[in-house]
């Protein structure tokens, strides 16, 4: 006996950012996939926040921009729509062409890591964000333990 099994529904980035728009959750999107991004634990956010907080007062009235989690990032060289935890991007700010909701230009990006997904932040994600010509650090909080990784 065989089972069918259906191959998972394909999306444009248009048909994505217009579901993206309406929903109450934040989701990735990669080559036509849907992925709900999961949600932080308390350290997670807490951590995220501080960092946040420090660059956000280490940078005022220098010619950047902080953003913290719920801000889109897009990745053209394959398409990714991301939500890194924290960004910096330098002014002025550079929007995907007919979006205003979307990055494209951080010099910064930080990613607090969780056990489901720290293979992923260092691995793969990490050489995608390696595309973005404006990217120039990544910094990568552990939140079970007092590590942070830096690179340029």
């Amino acid at each position: 006996m065989t089972i069918a099994t259906s191959k998972p529904k394909t999306y444009t980035a248009e048909e994505y950012l217009a579901l993206e728009v309406e929903s109450e959750l934040r989701h990735e999107y990669q080559a036509g996939e849907i992925v709900e991004m999961a949600g932080g634990t308390p350290a997670h956010n807490k951590l995220s926040s501080a960092l946040n907080a420090l660059l956000w007062f280490g940078l005022r009235k220098k010619p950047y921009t902080v953003f913290v989690t719920d801000q889109r990032l897009w990745i053209p060289v394959i398409d990714l729509y991301t939500y890194p935890d924290v960004m910096v991007v330098a002014d002025p700010l550079g929007l995907k062409p007919g979006r205003k909701d979307t990055v494209i230009n951080p010099i910064l990006i930080a990613k607090t890591l969780s056990r489901s997904t720290q293979n992923y932040d260092r691995g793969d994600k990490f050489v995608h964000y390696r595309t973005i010509e404006t990217f120039q650090d990544y910094v990568l909080i552990d939140q079970y333990r007092p590590f942070v990784e830096h690179i340029t």
